[in-house]
């Protein structure tokens, strides 16, 4: 029996290489499942989620520029209106494991038809200082609508009639990524006075795909 060396070499040789790429292919999909794992990972230890505070969190006492201040109860809202001026604040917790960062607030009445439709991105207003949430800690969130504010003044004065309004507040974690826009249903209290109401009724995903 002739053996076509030439031609089993090749063979051999094609075989070598197919096993070869198998084992690269293979390999290389092991390597970015794993690197695909750990990406999921680190953007949840980044991840922040802003609810109202606890009951059990502290009273918080808190400045405006204009040297305006307030006593925010745990859980609890804030509106005032002093000389033309409406003062907003919220008591809040950040239930994720990253560090929140707020980047804009908007207000609204309470719309049945628009109350679950997730706003524009473009029509909040950017926040006047920096504020930031530590992760599984509380903090706050503070605006103020002055004279020429008309068009946030008309939503919250219609809001404050109907004794509810909606303020939603954009956010992200402290790299600049994974973008949240949390919505807030403030409700005035049977009893009245500066402290509403508050709990977190949607969220909605910027950066990645919604939960629901």
């Amino acid at each position: 029996m002739h053996v076509d060396w030439v031609a089993a070499s090749s063979l051999a040789t094609a075989a070598g290489t197919l096993v070869l790429a198998a084992a690269t292919f293979s390999s290389v999909r092991s390597a970015n499942r794993t690197a695909r794992a750990a990406e999921r990972s680190l953007a949840v230890g980044l991840r922040p989620v802003l609810f109202p505070s606890r009951d059990d969190d502290p009273e918080q006492k808190i400045r405006w520029g204009d040297n305006h201040w307030a006593k925010l109860q745990p859980g609890r809202a804030s509106i005032e209106a002093i000389d033309g001026i409406h003062y907003l604040a919220m008591s809040l917790r950040n239930v994720g494991a990253g560090i929140a960062v707020l980047h804009g607030w908007r207000v609204q009445p309470v719309d049945r038809g628009t109350a679950t439709t997730r706003p524009d991105p473009g029509s909040f207003r950017s926040q006047q200082r920096d504020l930031y949430i530590p992760a599984s800690g509380c903090s706050f969130w503070q605006a103020a609508i002055r004279e020429g504010d008309q068009a946030e003044r008309d939503q919250l004065e219609k809001g404050l009639g109907d004794g509810m309004v909606l303020i939603d507040l954009l956010y992200g974690d402290h790299e600049g990524g994974q973008r949240v826009i949390s919505r807030f249903n403030v409700v005035r209290p049977s009893s009245g006075g500066s402290d509403w109401l508050l709990s977190v009724v949607r969220h909605w995903n910027l950066d990645r795909d919604d939960p629901r």
